[in-house]
């Protein structure tokens, strides 16, 4: 039976639709449908938080509720700097007003390392410094401490998609030999899902990129096969914690 994905996705991001539908190419009982709402941004002032408004985020739940999907995603970070309750609301206000079940990525990416057990994980991002340290904060609070962490200073959500495959793969690397055990790619808008699985290999750690995990949790929830994605690393060979 075919299982509908909805995808929440920011106005500028350029990653996430390619890479999910590439990840399900070959899948054939498996789609992913999308809706956006205007990101341009990632910064600490007001007018960047407010983009994150749930007034502006539902509604947009509410045109993938009418492809009938069978678990909704809100495909971005911004818990991560916001607070996790944030999005634990905003799944709730989705269910509420759709009937859908419904998570996000920065839950997906908590949950992915929870599932895994892991005990130090590195975080790798795009963002600026004082975004990073509040991401910092935000993590310890849900009772992951980041271990070790790279970031790139960039503030423009466009600028994230073209970070090069090779400047995130050195960052999981460095975060890797800072003697982490799992690298969370924290930003649904960097190129690294492809390089998941044979990092893994090579660092033997896990490599849990935002849009893979997102995926994986969103097709768990629909009551879909996530072994069916295997190939993509690890985490697809792993049940949530959270179901």
């Amino acid at each position: 039976m075919r299982k509908r994905l909805g995808m929440i996705t920011p106005s500028s991001n350029s990653v996430l639709e390619p890479v999910t539908s590439a990840m399900l190419h070959g899948v054939t009982d498996v789609t992913a449908h999308f809706s956006r709402f205007r990101v341009t941004e990632i910064a600490l002032d007001q007018a960047a938080l407010n983009q994150f408004d749930p007034s502006v985020m539902l509604p947009a739940a509410d045109l993938l509720a009418d492809a009938k999907v069978d678990a909704i995603a809100w495909n971005g970070t911004s818990a991560s700097w916001l607070g996790i309750g944030r999005d634990n609301s905003l799944c709730e206000a989705i269910r509420t007003r759709t009937g859908i079940p419904a998570t996000t990525s920065s839950l997906a990416c908590i949950d992915a390392a929870r599932a895994l057990g892991a005990r130090r994980v590195g975080l790798v991002s795009p963002y600026t410094d004082d975004v990073q340290r509040r991401i910092g904060h935000v993590w310890a609070e849900a009772g992951i401490a980041p271990h070790a962490e790279r970031h790139l200073g960039l503030r423009d959500n466009f600028s994230f998609g073209e970070v090069t495959p090779a400047t995130i793969a050195d960052m999981i690397r460095a975060v890797a030999s800072d003697g982490a055990d799992a690298v969370v790619i924290l930003c649904t808008n960097l190129d690294g899902a492809a390089l998941a699985a044979s990092l893994e290999r090579e660092l033997n750690v896990a490599v849990l990129d935002s849009v893979a995990v997102t995926l994986w949790r969103t097709l768990e929830l629909a009551g879909g096969d996530i072994a069916a994605l295997a190939q993509w690393g690890r985490i697809f060979q792993t049940m949530p914690v959270i179901r």
